[in-house]
């Protein structure tokens, strides 16, 4: 695994820039670094030594020296290509699977993609057209960023590499942020930077002529076999995924596995007899620790297993470490989890296998149940009364069947833009100082429901899942904690031959009243004990919702929501009825809580707190390059005071903060822009490459009326404590024939 950077034209200190831009991700690839620089280009690299240790090096070259490339990822297949590459005449210098890629664009050019199995980000430069052509997997697994700063073009691997080109202008995108409350990640392309930009999965970019131009070369579309029986589907699974995990432990060096109590990373885990597995958990009891789950199974598989308890004080001084690594905020508290058992398994190994990916391909989620269950609801209950019980719902407490009620009350292009969804654009209205910038989650995502409307309501669900969550979420944090750590994370069930199989499984074997990921589950149960393979899908479960109720660390979020950095976004008094009624049990909001509080520490992190001078004038003072891996060493407090085992940041201060907009409760609708996915999400059947306008590719200003059925409906009667019981046992009494409510 590696870390590449790069950009074009002629700048001061050139040689000076391209060496900082790759050392601020030396932990990209801690093992040695390269260069290429002429009259053009400058070119950085940073290599984590996985493959030909001794004559893997890069920048790598073609035979003529005419071709340039830098990459980050493994090509698994490349023994076969190399094998290839030379009956057709090309000439090898390495046994690197690098070099075949050299080779493999010097073949085929555009159409190299069908050759490659693998996770990848590259860039080629032609010395002699001056073009410089790069590429993202199919999947999106390995990241690549990429701006234009003036006329010329710059790229990297992580965005706090940009940042060191001294020409680049930080900006901070307050657009991001609208989505980032919704999402809980920044969908891609956009970021948190005004004109960076991710390349998307599947993808590839050429910049030449001082034109960027891109094109999409994959995607994931599902293909259902409905006369495929159970145990074709099974028998197709085992061999299908049994070939990627022995593609996926090559290396010259030890692979491991990280392993948790499910059927993912357990079922990685059973082709790795012998070897070494890597677990953690907290000390909250069985519903926050799979260490026992994880070390029963080893016992039994006859793995060498490694595991780490991490304590509250280890978890939240890692929280700005962790959000410096990701580059932009994250609110999944599990990547921070995933940062201690990516440290654990760095100190016996260099690269690992994970179970990510197959709930997306295979419908492992519990959410992929909602179209099933609320089928009947749905069907019997008209959407303007729907609408209206939901509106009471909303009034009640937290008590069983009201979210049941709210989630159900709308179709499926309404209610759901992924796995996860945190405000939404009423409540962002009130919650943002400015709320115009408060958008409708459900418009960033129709157009992928329009690419995905032949599908069936689940298949929808993973699609989205694949292009947004997936991408967003579960791939972002495992390549920034595995490469925070300097450990290579590789992913089997993300694998192209995977997906051709899962493409084809029919839906009611992925999704049925037995299980999520039922064919998949079942190819597992042929090498897991019954108890793994059908347990439930958990994710990797965090106490933050017990820590939000504990005094401390209900103090330390309090302190920032009550910040000037806080005030500088929204309106605090909301931030703090939200942690308040949290406190006391009167709601769960402790996602939304973290939402928030990691954004702004990751906020002060990158963009630094206010400090007001004695003259009243505001001044930035930013945080250092490389926060908290100095603090390590000398154990001073880095840019802001520590309260116990937290670091709480100096917070910033705003000149007299404008006090919120008024938000009209029953107003739905307002005119709002939107992410134009069109050009980017486009198909690409034909060879002409879709031109991408930097400045707009993220922002497109429309606006739109919403359908009439959208019209807010008033409830016939206010909803009290001593009535809600009759209004639910009335529901539940309609429905008592529906095929596997839930009454919770």
């Amino acid at each position: 695994m590696c870390g590449i950077c790069g950009f074009t034209g002629q700048i001061e200190q050139r040689e000076n820039t391209i060496q900082k831009m790759t050392e601020v991700i030396t932990h990209r690839g801690p093992d040695s670094d390269g260069f290429y620089q002429d009259d053009f280009i400058s070119m950085g690299f940073r290599r984590l030594s996985i493959i030909d240790l001794e004559e893997g090096h890069q920048p790598i070259y073609n035979e003529d020296k005419t071709l340039v490339l830098t990459f980050n990822g493994e090509i698994y297949n490349y023994k076969e290509l190399k094998k290839e590459l030379e009956e057709l005449g090309h000439k090898f210098s390495t046994s690197s699977d690098s070099e075949v890629l050299v080779h493999a664009f010097e073949q085929w050019d555009e159409e190299m993609f069908e050759h490659l199995r693998g996770m990848f980000a590259f860039a080629i430069y032609n010395k002699e057209t001056k073009a410089v052509f790069l590429a993202r997997d199919f999947f999106g697994i390995k990241p690549l960023h990429y701006t234009m700063i003036g006329d010329n073009f710059c790229y990297a691997s992580e965005i706090k590499s940009i940042l060191e080109h001294p020409q680049f202008v930080k900006e901070f995108n307050d657009k991001a942020l609208d989505h980032y409350l919704s999402f809980q990640y920044c969908p891609q392309p956009m970021t948190f930077f005004k004109d960076v930009f991710c390349l998307l999965p599947g993808h590839f970019m050429w910049y030449r002529d001082g034109v960027v131009e891109t094109q999409r070369y994959f995607e994931a579309k599902f293909r259902p076999d409905n006369e495929m029986s159970e145990e074709e589907a099974v028998d197709q699974i085992e061999a299908v995924f049994e070939n990627s995990v022995n593609a996926h432990k090559i290396a010259d060096v030890e692979v491991g596995c990280f392993l948790s109590s499910g059927v993912d990373s357990s079922y990685v885990s059973t082709y790795f007899k012998d070897q070494k597995t890597f677990t953690v958990g907290f000390d909250f009891g069985e519903r926050y620790n799979e260490i026992s789950w994880a070390e029963n199974l080893s016992k039994e598989l006859g793995v060498e297993h490694h595991t780490k308890l991490i304590s509250s004080e280890e978890f939240w001084a890692a929280v700005p470490k962790v959000q410096y690594h990701m580059d932009q905020p994250l609110a999944d508290p599990s990547c921070i989890a995933l940062y201690f058992v990516a440290k654990l398994a760095s100190e016996y190994v260099k690269v690992v296998l994970s179970g990510e990916g197959a709930d997306e391909l295979f419908g492992g989620y519990t959410c992929y149940n909602e179209p099933r269950v609320f089928k009947i609801y749905q069907t019997i209950v008209p959407y303007c009364i729907r609408r209206a019980i939901a509106a009471v719902c909303k009034k009640l407490p937290d008590i069983k069947g009201r979210d049941y009620l709210i989630r159900a009350t709308h179709p499926l292009e309404k209610r759901f833009i992924g796995n996860a969804y945190m405000y939404d654009q009423k409540q962002k209205k009130a919650l943002l100082k400015d709320s115009s910038l408060a958008t409708d989650p459900t418009r960033l995502v129709r157009r992928l429901y329009t690419r995905a409307r032949r599908y069936d309501e689940v298949t929808k669900m993973q699609y989205l899942d694949i292009n947004m969550w997936m991408v967003g979420d579960i791939l972002l944090k495992a390549d920034r904690m595995s490469m925070a750590n300097s450990l290579e994370l590789r992913v089997p069930f993300l694998d192209k031959e995977v997906f051709k199989v899962a493409s084809t499984i029919p839906t009611h074997l992925r999704v049925n009243k037995e299980n999520t990921k039922y064919a998949m589950r079942q190819a597992a149960l042929r090498h897991l004990p019954q108890a793994t393979a059908e347990k439930e899908k958990l994710g990797f479960p965090v106490p933050t919702r017990v820590w939000l109720r504990d005094e401390h660390y209900y103090s330390v979020v309090k302190d920032m929501f009550t910040s000037p950095t806080a005030e500088k976004f929204f309106n605090t008094n909301i931030l703090v009825d939200y942690l308040d009624e949290h406190f006391i049990e009167k709601e769960d909001n402790s996602r939304k809580i973290w939402t928030i509080y990691v954004f702004l520490v990751w906020y002060q992190i990158y963009f630094g707190a206010v400090e007001v001078a004695e003259n009243s004038q505001e001044t930035q003072t930013p945080i250092a390059d490389s926060p908290f891996e100095d603090a390590e060493a000398s154990d001073e407090p880095t840019d802001g005071a520590t309260d116990g085992a937290t670091r709480v940041f100096q917070p910033v201060d705003e000149n007299s903060p404008q006090p919120a907009p008024q938000v009209d409760e029953e107003d739905d609708f307002v005119e709002e822009d939107s992410m134009d996915m069109e050009e980017i999400y486009s198909a690409s059947e034909g060879k002409t490459a879709t031109h991408v306008n930097l400045q707009s590719i993220a922002e497109n200003e429309t606006t739109e009326v919403e359908n009439d059925s959208d019209v807010k409906v008033k409830p016939s009667f206010k909803p009290t404590l001593e009535n809600h019981n009759d209004f639910f046992e009335g529901l539940k009494d309609k429905l008592k024939d529906f095929d596997n409510f839930d009454e919770d």
